[in-house]
């Protein structure tokens, strides 16, 4: 079952802002990430699974990204 990044920094206990704080990324960018205006970059969501403790599959990537 695929989750939202959201869902999975919530999954992980985490605050956008200790996101920002372990990653470097821009809180205002990680709120584009989760409410689906923007997707991070390979690089980046490799970094997020990583840090959420999840696959690349788990994560629900909305078609209109998929397709960008």
């Amino acid at each position: 079952m695929s989750m939202s990044l959201k869902a999975a920094r919530i999954n992980a206990g985490m605050t956008q802002e200790e996101v920002h704080k372990k990653t470097g990324f821009a809180t205002s960018t990680i709120v584009s990430w989760e409410s689906n205006r923007t997707f991070p970059r390979t690089q980046q969501f490799i970094r997020l699974c990583n840090l959420y403790g999840c696959a690349m599959s788990d994560i629900f990537v909305p078609e209109t990204l998929s397709k960008n």
